[in-house]
């Protein structure tokens, strides 16, 4: 067994070896049909004319060994495409740089600057003049002057610009990430292109089979019941050791390119398009699904982990089921069937903050565009933030949504596990984690409020678009700041690339703002409690060890306290690792204050144990 345990380690190495040089292979061919494929939503003038640009400075059909090389000509396209279609716009229902010369001339014949309407009317057609007019009207009101033509000229052209841009708008390509990732994705050719079957073997199949072969290998060398976590701290995968920072690095690399360049690991998505096929034949996967892909297989291999450790634990086994069940079946299989029914392809178990998206005006006017279903789901996300969450937090704690329902909670138990010890037990952690979980939230409900009011005019006046900020706080602003920072930042790369260095619960546990709103409720009003049976405790600290809160759950075992925390999960683990049964998961009555009471604990100095035995004769 041991031999098939560290064969499924070299397997497992393999696939990941395999996996991160596909970044580095094939080639990459810009081609009509790699352009229409990455632009066939837009106007056929469009890719017509981005075919024309990249024909001329002699990037169509030219292959490239390199991706980086391949993009830094691409980047190039972007800008001459937009020039040129925006000069052909101009043209025809803008205003062309021939006739902004025009007006120029004319409001100048004089010597000084006389900008009128009727100036407009002079050099163009109609059409034009009640376009350009409704702009510049401001630029010859009464008491506005210009005393040099430069001057005049700057304001003209800038508004003019402008107005073309929005003629324009249509047309125009933007070099960001996703323009890149389309591009990058359909001109991949060559070796990984043509085996994409291959290489998912490569990659994910070998992957499964040496993580099993490791994972259930191990089973038949721990045949003794119990949760054996000998060595943890002895171990360079799970203390900090080269084996974790590797982990490290690995990860945040992982999650740096797919927030921010995802058109760096495009063959990465290749490799998954046959899956992506078993939903749409001949679709192209985007990084999103490569995502909800790798989510779902660690969290089922190691899920597989969680059940071998834990089988003799059926609350482990139970809850551990039910993260795999909402993962794979809410937060992956619905969100890509759903659009096939032209239905909003949402994880309907992801409540406000954690979907931080919610009442933007695109995400509103998609559920509003489904007809009664898309409605239905919308106003299921309400009930479920404000009614259904603090009512079963109420019942049963954070545990119900943290612990058996989260996505994110479901991957830091299953893929994050053997580093759930990491967690930081001092007292500055606890108030680290105060002084960034709360304003959070607080931040969270800013941006909502704002976002919201924004939503509301638009839906009630399209002409409102426009007009987009709240107390001076722009409404798109705010909103991509909260994305970038907690979405991506705090959630993705700290909060899952910090996993073999923070351990497995840091989102969760310090930036998490759904968490510190049922926090708020579990503390102050709720049923739930983690209770303890003092004179059964050995000290052994087993509880704290392996606490991935970072609650230092001993000292309360010493003191038969109910643990009653605004940051407990209730992932029960403290209680699963306990040799002595001295911690139990309850849902107790609400008493109120003696839920949080400290019973008195008789030190043997203090008291005079004769005098005891006589007064309870």
């Amino acid at each position: 067994m041991k031999f098939i345990r560290i064969a499924g380690l070299y397997i497992f190495i393999a696939s990941v070896v395999v996996f991160s040089a596909t970044v580095f292979m094939g080639t990459y061919t810009l081609s009509e049909a790699s352009i229409k494929g990455s632009f066939g939503g837009k106007d056929v003038r469009v890719t017509e004319t981005f075919a024309a640009v990249a024909k001329e400075n002699g990037v169509l059909d030219k292959t490239y060994n390199s991706q980086f090389t391949f993009m830094n000509d691409v980047v190039g396209l972007f800008h001459k495409h937009n020039k040129r279609v925006s000069e052909a716009v101009a043209e025809e229902t803008g205003i062309s740089t021939s006739e902004t010369d025009k007006i120029i001339v004319a409001a100048s014949k004089s010597g000084k600057v006389a900008y009128t309407k009727e100036v407009l009317q002079s050099v163009l057609p109609e059409a034009k003049v009640k376009m350009l007019d409704g702009a510049t009207n401001w630029m010859y009101s009464p008491g506005k002057t210009y005393d040099s033509v430069d001057a005049f000229k700057n304001d003209l052209t800038n508004k003019i610009n402008e107005i073309n841009r929005s003629q324009a708008g249509n047309y125009l390509l933007y070099d960001n990430k996703y323009s890149r990732f389309d591009i990058t994705e359909r001109a991949a050719t060559g070796i990984i292109s043509d085996n994409k079957v291959l290489f998912l073997f490569l990659t994910f199949g070998l992957g499964i089979i040496g993580s099993l072969m490791f994972i259930i290998a191990g089973l038949f060398l721990k045949p003794i019941p119990g949760i054996k976590n000998n060595g943890i701290y002895l171990n360079n995968a799970t203390n900090r050791g080269w084996v974790g920072i590797a982990a490290f690095g690995f990860l945040v690399a992982f999650y740096v390119l797919l927030y921010f360049h995802p058109y760096i690991i495009a063959n990465w998505t290749n490799i998954v398009d046959p899956l992506k096929g078993f939903f749409i034949e001949g679709a192209s996967a985007s990084q999103w699904f490569l995502y909800g892909i790798l989510y779902c297989v660690s969290m089922i291999v190691m899920g597989i982990r969680m059940f071998i450790k834990y089988r003799h634990n059926q609350y482990q086994v139970v809850r551990t089921a039910s993260v795999l069940f909402f993962q794979i079946i809410f937060a992956f299989l619905l969100v890509e069937i759903l659009p096939l029914f032209d239905l909003p392809g949402v994880d309907l178990k992801n409540a406000w903050p954690l979907d931080y998206n919610f009442l933007t005006d695109w995400n509103v006017k998609n559920y509003l565009a489904a007809g009664h279903l898309g409605k239905f789901m919308f106003f299921w996300g309400i009930i479920l933030s404000i009614i259904i969450v603090p009512t079963l937090v109420y019942f049963y704690g954070k545990r119900w949504y943290c612990s058996w329902v989260c996505g994110c909670g479901g991957l830091a138990e299953t893929l994050g596990d053997p580093y759930r010890q990491l967690s930081d037990k001092r007292l500055i952690a606890w108030r680290i984690e105060r002084w960034t979980i709360y304003p959070t939230l607080i931040f969270a409900i800013i941006m909502t409020v704002v976002v919201g009011y924004n939503t509301y005019n638009i839906i009630n006046d399209p002409a409102n678009i426009g007009n987009s900020t709240f107390l001076g706080i722009n409404a798109y602003k705010i909103n991509e700041w909260y994305g970038f920072l907690i979405g991506s930042i705090f959630a993705g790369v700290i909060g899952t690339g910090f996993y073999p260095i923070l351990g497995n619960r840091s989102w969760c546990r310090f930036g998490c703002p759904l968490a510190a709103y049922m926090g708020i409720v579990q503390r102050f009003k709720s049923r739930f409690r983690i209770t303890t049976n003092g004179g059964q405790c050995i000290s052994c600290g087993n509880c704290s060890t392996y606490c991935e809160q970072g609650i230092d759950v001993r000292s309360y075992a010493q003191k038969g306290q109910n643990i009653v925390r605004s940051s407990c999960v209730g992932c029960g683990i403290c209680s699963a690792v306990c040799p002595r049964g001295v911690l139990k998961l309850e849902n107790g009555p609400d008493d109120g204050a003696t839920r949080h009471e400290i019973p008195e604990v008789i030190l043997g100095n203090d008291v005079n144990l004769f005098e005891m035995l006589e007064e309870n004769k």
